[in-house]
């Protein structure tokens, strides 16, 4: 099944759901989108309406044609970890912590998850389960290899790609790391495609270790290097229409956890069928609320099939 058929599929279940929204055939190009809202307080806002969002897709409004503040779609939530040198001292904890989150969020015989590690090689440490159980074990596989590398956008590529592409309903990357990629051949660029393209959130969860070096040169480089990680992060964010964030900035990673959780459970589905021939290029998105006061999160564009 293709990407714009799964989309399909999806649009058609929610407006099943929804009262009043039209049925679109099989040969209506549907676009949809998950959105989350907050106050400039950072509170999540969960009563708004169709009515209340503007929507354009390359500088042009879009009709909203089905609506929903509650998304029952079944969740399958990718848990991304670092285990390179850099996060030695923080890996035990990181396990820890996704177990209590996965072990929350996962709907039993409806939603899924799979972890997947990456220092030198981007390594599959559990496929697609609704198992707690498997789950935990694979956590425990978590290990910092000996050589230097971090393959942070490679694992994005291959995760969006070989996992993620083929599910459908709500989708989700959890990427732990401190965002410094060494020695990776996928660039930002490809690592944000594959997962617009997989129709995938991520949410960075800076999460850094402390490396402490005496030489001054090494030390900017370094500092250099864990900025660009940072902005690369963010921008990983906003581009797929997640949130980021960083461990020991006011927030625990549980703390950090709650908030994804919350955000998951109160996302606004929204859907419509742009004017044009399916194109294949890739289109820009902005959805706003009238209310300017409030920050919509949802992913800048997608690629037409």
């Amino acid at each position: 099944m293709s990407g714009t058929q799964c989309m399909l599929l999806v649009t058609l279940y929610l407006a099943a759901q929804t009262q009043d929204v039209p049925t679109f055939s099989s040969k209506v190009n549907v676009v949809s989108l998950l959105a989350t809202v907050h106050d400039h307080d950072g509170r999540v806002v969960k009563n708004l309406t169709k009515d209340d969002f503007v929507l354009l897709e390359d500088g042009k409004p879009q009709q909203i044609r089905y609506f929903s503040r509650e998304s029952d779609l079944p969740l399958t939530v990718g848990l991304l970890v670092d285990t390179s040198r850099s996060q030695i001292g923080v890996l035990r904890e990181e396990g820890r912590a996704s177990y209590t989150f996965l072990d929350q969020v996962l709907r039993e015989d409806k939603d899924r998850a799979f972890l997947v590690s990456f220092d030198t090689e981007v390594h599959t440490l559990q496929g697609l389960t609704s198992s707690r159980s498997e789950l935990a074990g694979a956590l425990k596989q978590l290990t910092i290899p000996g050589d230097v590398a971090t393959l942070v956008f490679s694992a994005i590529r291959d995760s969006a790609g070989n996992l993620m592409r083929q599910q459908s309903g709500r989708k989700a990357f959890m990427l732990l790391t401190d965002g410094v990629a060494f020695k990776d051949p996928v660039s930002i660029e490809t690592a944000i495609e594959f997962a617009q393209r997989a129709d995938t959130i991520i949410y960075p969860i800076r999460f850094t270790g402390h490396v402490q070096t005496y030489r001054p040169v090494r030390a900017a480089i370094l500092a250099a290097a864990s900025e660009r990680g940072k902005q690369g992060l963010h921008r990983m964010a906003e581009e797929t229409g997640g949130f980021a964030y960083e461990v020991g900035k006011g927030q625990s990673i549980e703390e950090i956890y709650s908030h994804i959780e919350e955000l998951l459970r109160n996302q606004y589905s929204i859907g419509y069928t742009p004017a044009r021939p399916d194109d294949g290029k890739f289109h820009k998105i902005k959805l706003e609320t009238k209310d300017r006061h409030l920050i919509v999160h949802t992913r800048d564009g997608y690629y037409a099939k």
